[in-house]
């Protein structure tokens, strides 16, 4: 890998003093949500070890990472602004975009940023309502948003209670924003076993929701498994006080008690049974979708979208522990799915863990029709030193549109905000790069950027603990990616950014 220049520090490389890291206790409200962990990690726990502790405050003291809190970037990134937390204290999550605002979600609610300035973005809204993951996209006059906790019901009042009771409601939740400084709660959908992240296909007059939800324990009744599909809700734009759950394709057939999909441990230690699917992407021009379901990765057909239907599975039972996300290419003959090792509460960005654990996964699509195939071909992790006190790991990318190029940005928690090009499928390599110091030299605190998107000229990272980060990148290889003015972006519904919005290179 080239090196990169940095501004004011000294580049950050995977080093002997990364070592074993504990977990953090994830709460309900105030913090993310956690995939099974790796059997190797040290138990849970905030404080770290005297030694880990030791080994941070050297490493900061001799310039291998920075301070706490101290800001690095490689030269062709600048940090534009950062708009801190205000009347919603919970962990910052996911993040979709329409015109010139910005939509944040947080676990006690979401917030609303006028982004039209983006050295200068402003808040326009703020609203409470607990419910993690608080998982957030955006279509025409609506917002949705997941919730994935036992709630006593579906209002924006409700409080945390035992999975167990009768009364709890877990769902999606659905907003009117056509006043974007007064959104209007409109509707709720219960689904099973919750909804920790979804996914939109719209339609002219309708919006297909995919809602995936996962079990990782038996706790909530409607979790147990067999839970091998998915929700499809179907919401009527002009009336979504008529949403209502159409369909559960089950995308793991099988038999006995679990049902299809891996079957995690014992036979395969350290990978999570698949039980669900943690996050879906997908292309609607290309009428496909790539789903991370903990275990699996799968790709299938959505030309009906009310029936989606499996094309290929894969599985990793070597390196990967958690199947968590997926970033198609342009083309859509490449796909890139992350390993959330430790599910982000751990630090795994070190050389215990190496860098094929915790890392995307970039797999070729081959074939037409139904006979196409998902064909490894690499791993990419960033090899940037991260503290023991540092969660890190693979998490929430988008692509920034370049013709002739598959370059992404992507979101590593306290390992921060990565560009990253996989042009070469085999030697992906990272061309770009945002971070903060560690949060504390003596506990591991879960930080960093959940999600971190491109949008019009410029990058936007959720931080979970600092708030919202505009960045800007300047660098030959993304500079067309400009020029590409998008009217809505959903990650997780991927579009075709040269056929769906303007773009000066036609």
């Amino acid at each position: 890998m080239t090196p990169l220049h940095t501004t004011g520090v000294r580049r950050r490389r995977l080093g002997a003093a990364a070592a074993a890291a504990g977990l953090l206790t994830a709460l309900l409200t105030a913090g993310p949500a956690v995939a099974i962990p790796d059997p190797g990690d040290a138990p849970a726990g905030g404080k770290v070890s005297s030694s880990q502790a030791a080994g941070t405050r050297s490493a900061i003291a001799s310039g291998e990472i920075p301070g706490v809190d101290e800001i690095v970037h490689s030269d062709n990134i600048e940090h534009v602004s950062n708009i801190p937390k205000d009347a919603i204290k919970g962990t910052n999550s996911d993040l979709a975009f329409q015109g010139s605002y910005a939509f944040a979600g947080n676990y006690d609610g979401f917030r609303i940023f006028d982004i039209s300035d983006p050295r200068s973005p402003k808040s326009v809204a703020q609203v409470l309502c607990p419910g993690s993951q608080n998982d957030i996209s955006v279509s025409g006059d609506l917002l949705f948003l997941s919730t994935d906790s036992s709630r006593s019901d579906n209002s924006c009042n409700s409080t945390s209670q035992p999975a167990t009771e009768k009364s709890s409601w877990e769902g999606m939740k659905i907003f009117d924003i056509s006043d974007k400084r007064n959104p209007k709660y409109v509707a709720a959908v219960e689904t099973a076993c919750g909804s920790h992240t979804h996914t939109l296909v719209p339609e002219r007059r309708n919006v297909y929701v995919y809602v995936s939800s996962y079990a990782p324990n038996a706790a909530f009744p409607d979790c147990r498994p067999p839970h091998d599909g998915i929700s499809v809700i179907k919401v009527p734009r002009k009336a979504p006080e008529q949403a209502a759950v159409v369909n559960f394709p089950v995308l793991f057939p099988g038999e006995g008690p679990d049902g299809g999909g891996n079957p995690g441990g014992p036979t395969n230690p350290g990978v999570s049974k698949t039980t669900g699917c943690h996050d879906i992407t997908v292309l609607p021009a290309k009428d496909l979708a790539a789903g991370a379901c903990m275990g699996d990765g799968i790709l299938f057909d959505i030309e009906d979208p009310q029936n989606p239907r499996v094309i290929d599975r894969v599985q990793d039972n070597v390196n990967f522990s958690f199947w968590h996300s997926a970033t198609f290419n342009q083309k859509a003959n490449r796909v890139v799915f992350a390993d959330e090792l430790g599910g982000g509460v751990a630090a795994t960005c070190n050389t215990r863990v190496g860098p094929n654990r915790g890392a995307d996964g970039i797999y070729d699509i081959t074939g037409k029709g139904d006979g196409r195939k998902l064909v490894f071909r690499s791993y990419f992790k960033i090899d940037r030193h991260q503290a023991d006190t540092e969660n890190c790991v693979a998490h929430n990318a988008s692509l920034i549109p370049v013709k002739g190029r598959d370059i992404m940005v992507q979101a590593w928690y306290q390992g921060g905000v990565s560009v990253v090009d996989f042009t070469d499928a085999d030697r992906a390599e990272e061309i770009a790069y945002f971070e903060r110091g560690p949060v504390s030299t003596g506990n591991l605190v879960v930080a960093g950027s959940w999600s971190a998107y491109y949008y019009n000229g410029y990058i936007y990272s959720n931080d979970m603990a600092k708030g919202l980060d505009v960045l800007r990148i300047d660098d030959r290889r993304t500079d067309a990616g400009a020029r590409v003015r998008m009217h809505e972006l959903n990650v997780q519904t991927q579009p075709d950014y040269f056929e769906d919005f303007e773009s000066s290179d036609d």
